[in-house]
């Protein structure tokens, strides 16, 4: 970690910079995530928040390996560490990230196929002030962790739900409503639709709570996918 004179011989952090340099798919290399990330996130920087990632490393059972393939890295762990550095860090991840060790680092193991293992999850964490999914992708996954984690997070908190325009065919349920259709009509509509009247409802208890919500498309260009989505607790 830089201290502050290093800090101030190369300049201010930039969280782009960061990315490159521990190898995270969401710097310049592929997604571009950090250029939004570093604009949400820069003010908190300072304070002692809880910053919580689900999905720490890419090629678990999204990409058909076994959740107990070995993990040897975990690259935006290291760049939020750096880029928070008064921040606890969660991760939360099928796989097993336990040997990864730091004083402001704890790691959940959790199957995000289980509902209820994402509520207990939720509940041996402290309140998140930052959320980021990046973990499977698959939206009942997506959605059952919003409803989840989303309740929990601090007043003001940031709820960022990563890679909307990609669904793994190894966890995707048939007939689901993807998530990026589903803030798509709560964007258009201010009301959440979705093939499930139970998922709907839940969804929309949740309105009260949200003050924005915002897609991006990929890079950031108007005419591609969803991509990522803000979602900002009142």
């Amino acid at each position: 970690m830089l201290d502050a004179t290093e800090t101030k011989k190369k300049g201010p952090i930039n969280l782009t910079d960061l990315a490159d340099r521990f190898g995270s798919d969401k710097g310049s290399t592929k997604h571009r995530y950090t250029e939004l990330y570093h604009m949400l996130f820069h003010p908190y920087r300072g304070r002692k928040i809880n910053f919580l990632e689900m999905g720490l490393l890419i090629g678990g059972p999204e990409h058909g390996n076994d959740a107990d393939r070995k993990t040897t890295d975990v690259p935006s762990i290291r760049m939020w560490l750096e880029y928070f550095p008064k921040a606890h860090i969660h991760g939360l991840d099928v796989s097993d990230f336990s040997w990864f060790d730091h004083d402001r680092f704890t790691f959940h193991r959790c199957d995000m196929d289980d509902r209820g293992a994402i509520a207990q999850a939720a509940a041996d964490m402290p309140t998140p002030d930052i959320v980021i999914d990046d973990a499977s992708h698959a939206s009942h996954h997506q959605q059952n962790a919003f409803l989840e984690i989303f309740p929990k997070l601090a007043s003001g908190g940031l709820y960022v739900i990563e890679d909307l325009r990609w669904q793994p065919e190894t966890y995707e349920v048939a007939g689901i409503t993807k998530t990026a259709a589903l803030l798509r009509s709560y964007i258009d509509t201010r009301e959440f639709q979705h093939s499930d009247p139970e998922t709907a409802e839940a969804f929309n208890a949740l309105i009260p709570e949200i003050s924005a919500c915002i897609v991006h498309p990929v890079k950031y260009q108007k005419k591609r996918r969803d991509q990522v989505a803000v979602i900002h607790k009142r």
